[in-house]
């Protein structure tokens, strides 16, 4: 694997609490050990991007304008840690209107490419749900992380991956929609990456 450069991160249960169709900015919350992940991401030179499905947009129970709020809180509460996002994406749209930016479809990455130049050969995503890593194997990334955070345990149950008794574990078979990577949650994921050379 070449050097990873950039990570793609899946936001409600990988880096904050998934709380059913977050919409109100007070409403923030890390997981416990995001914010160190991060922090140390940034400061290995990593650099870090946000791409969120956010459907409660397209069926009506929040606007654009909410998740906008969301979004600047989570800024905010970064920047109080030292971190800053390089970039943050996400699709509108609900399920049944079969976007093309919609994780698992690659419209969210396509962006990223277009505004910030990515490398999938340079990049891994890292995320608690089947989508976050259909989306980066369809994207051709270098490594797909799920957490077992969020909804990341029932995940992998849905998957049948193996059960997890490190912090990180490494998947050298491949099934179809398998991961390359479980972890217990974003630091240890954060711990994999780092041992791969991702610290300069």
């Amino acid at each position: 694997m070449k050097d990873i450069q950039n990570i793609i991160l899946d936001r409600d249960g990988t880096v904050i609490l998934d709380k059913h169709y977050l919409c109100e900015p007070d409403g923030v919350e890390f997981i416990p050990g995001a914010a160190r992940a991060l922090d140390r991401m940034a400061r290995a030179g990593l650099k870090l991007f946000v791409a969120t499905n956010q459907s409660g947009i397209g069926r009506g129970y929040f606007s654009e304008g909410d998740y906008l709020a969301v979004e600047q809180r989570l800024g905010e509460m970064l920047a109080a840690c030292g971190v800053c996002l390089a970039g943050s994406v996400f699709c509108p749209h609900a399920p049944e209107e079969h976007c093309p930016c919609r994780k698992p479809a690659t419209g969210l990455w396509e962006a990223l490419v277009r505004d910030h130049g990515l490398d999938p050969a340079t990049t891994v995503i890292i995320g608690d749900k089947p989508a976050d890593i259909s989306l980066g194997l369809n994207a051709g990334l270098a490594a797909s992380v799920l957490v077992l955070t969020g909804k990341g345990q029932a995940s992998s149950q849905r998957l049948g991956l193996p059960e997890l008794t490190e912090d990180w574990m490494e998947l050298k078979e491949r099934r179809e929609g398998w991961p390359h990577v479980v972890a217990r949650d974003l630091e240890a994921a954060c711990a994999w990456l780092l041992s791969q050379g991702g610290e300069r």
